[in-house]
């Protein structure tokens, strides 16, 4: 699933094509794909509605229009792109009919979703703080983690407490940081977490340089993938080397998901 750097890599490229564009009609070829609003009220709302400005919020891709706003979820599969036509193709979800040219909703598995929102904050309320905003400080980070007694792997991917994070950058900056991935967050030192800010920051700032991680489904503008999966660290290296001290790199499972960490450098 696409994360913050997706997401913002994608939002960074649209924004060219769309900003200034009228929204003529719209157009859904999967029931669901429209989530907290149906058609025809959405169609009603967004016609003839001008695209401000094309901004992300957690892993939404949101256009923002003169009244309200379109938050975009990719979910696993989705792309989303401009066109000069609509292609004749499967699994097409959705297309935005704009002034000059199509907004292509694709996505394969159908797990993408579109909402509508009138008011910002609705939506806004929904989601943690924002990892390269100005509120997120090594103050911020050391209260809120010390205040709580979770897991900090599951922690660092609850999208109401961090919003942005998956699987692969979590587990690079516990691995920056390092810090195991099933550590107590309220035993964790004030130094490891102090260095996870900084890890937190320098590696989604990077992997936006790189326009994300690709590994099977994300790309971007005409179908380019990221290439920040070269500078991956520590996730999908499952018995290779640590590349700090050489240890062989272990995978367990925590909240759920796939992990990945040095045995040696991430002690509990």
């Amino acid at each position: 699933m696409p994360e913050l750097p997706e997401v913002e890599t994608v939002v960074r490229h649209l924004k060219p094509d769309l900003i200034g564009q009228k929204i003529i009609s719209f157009q859904s070829n999967w029931s669901k794909v429209l989530d907290n609003i149906n058609i025809d009220q959405f169609l009603e709302t967004i016609s003839d509605q001008k695209i401000l400005d094309v901004t992300r919020r957690a892993k939404f891709i949101v256009l923002n229009l003169e009244k309200g706003f379109i938050p975009i979820h990719l979910r696993m599969t989705g792309r989303l792109f401009p066109n000069d036509r609509i292609p004749d193709e499967k699994h097409i979800s959705a297309v935005f009919q704009l002034s000059d040219i199509f907004l292509i909703f694709k996505d394969t598995r159908k797990f993408g979703r579109i909402y509508w929102y009138d008011e910002w904050s609705d939506f806004d309320i929904k989601h943690g703080i924002e990892p390269l905003g100005e509120l997120f400080t090594q103050e911020w980070l050391l209260m809120s983690i010390h205040s709580k007694k979770r897991q900090m792997k599951a922690l660092l991917l609850d999208q109401h407490f961090i919003a942005g994070l998956g699987n692969i950058y979590v587990d690079e900056a516990l691995w920056s940081a390092r810090i195991h991935p099933l550590s107590i967050s309220n035993e964790v030192s004030s130094v490891k977490i102090k260095r996870l800010h900084r890890s937190i920051r320098a590696i989604l700032e990077s992997a936006i340089v790189y326009n994300g991680t690709t590994f099977i489904n994300f790309s971007f503008k005409d179908g380019i993938p990221g290439s920040y999966r070269n500078q991956l660290q520590i996730f999908d290296r499952e018995g290779l080397l640590c590349k700090r001290c050489n240890t062989t790199i272990k995978k367990i499972r925590a909240a759920g998901r796939g992990t990945y960490y040095c045995t040696r450098c991430q002690k509990r």
